[in-house]
């Protein structure tokens, strides 16, 4: 079996605080190496429930955190932008299954450093009329290859949102959100050790002939895009494609799911324009 584990940092345990996730300051320096420690508990885990191999998708802001030196010698990291498939780039090669570690709550949600995609860029994002977070718009990636989400860890609010979407998959929780940046966490010991053992479970239940179904959009995507501000949709609009639908919105339809998360992915590079 080949598992993926895509991490991520605003859902790691002890973090609260856009500090600890933007590169350039001591708790951030920090904060890479809890967001280490828990991909490596779910390589551990991984490896616990049957992997043959593990690959570990470095899925935060420049897609190069955590520090090589210390993953797991045996997963193989996935890190660097940009990439076509970005925070699911792995699913190409073949894999039986996809872990979300360290996610968090969509943009506007009552979680801990909720957002989608891109904080200073996107306020809502919605697939075929269903607003969606980045578990259910990189699963629904992820699905389109056939790969399942079977795990996933994170706060309260980003398990409450993603429960629906991936209703086989095992969930850690890791934290509870008491505001934007502020909850009660396990340490990190403890939400290691949750992880490591959530993981197991989910791979030993992944064998062929028992994995959880992939989330599936068939066909053409319409996306509408509610942007974080008039100036980034002016800029958007900039793509003769799309279409305006409010002064701070547009829409747009994709010949699939994997062209709408490319096309997602290239506003919020855009976005830079605009910081």
């Amino acid at each position: 079996m080949k598992i993926l584990i895509s991490v991520d940092i605003e859902g790691v345990a002890g973090v609260y605080h856009p500090e600890q996730v933007r590169a350039g300051n001591p708790e951030y320096e920090r904060a890479r190496r809890l967001m280490a420690d828990e991909a490596n508990a779910a390589v551990a885990g991984a490896f616990d429930g049957g992997a043959a191999e593990v690959f570990v998708n470095d899925s935060h802001g420049g897609f190069r955190n955590m520090p090589p030196d210390l993953l797991d010698p045996r997963a193989q990291a996935i890190q660097g932008k940009p990439r076509y498939l970005s925070m699911v780039a792995g699913v190409e090669l073949g894999m039986d299954g996809v872990c979300f570690i360290g996610y968090h709550a969509r943009s506007r949600a009552h979680g801990i450093l909720a957002h989608t995609i891109n904080s200073f860029a996107f306020s809502r994002i919605t697939l075929n009329g269903r607003e969606m977070g980045e578990a259910g718009i990189y699963g629904a990636l992820a699905g389109a290859y056939g790969v399942p989400v079977i795990a996933a860890s994170g706060d309260d609010a980003f398990i409450a949102e993603t429960r629906e979407l991936f209703p086989h998959a095992a969930f850690v929780q890791t934290k509870r959100a008491t505001g934007a940046h502020s909850g009660i966490s396990l340490s990190p010991e403890r939400a290691c050790q949750a992880i490591r053992e959530g993981v197991a479970q989910a791979v030993a239940q992944a064998r062929p002939g028992r994995a959880a179904e992939p989330l599936r959009i068939e066909g053409a995507v319409t996306v509408d895009l509610q942007a974080q501000s008039v100036a980034l949709a002016d800029l958007f609009c900039q793509w003769p494609a799309m279409e305006r639908t409010a002064p701070d919105a547009l829409r747009f339809t994709a010949p699939d799911t994997e062209s709408a998360v490319r096309m997602l992915n290239c506003f919020s590079a855009m976005s830079s324009m605009l910081r």
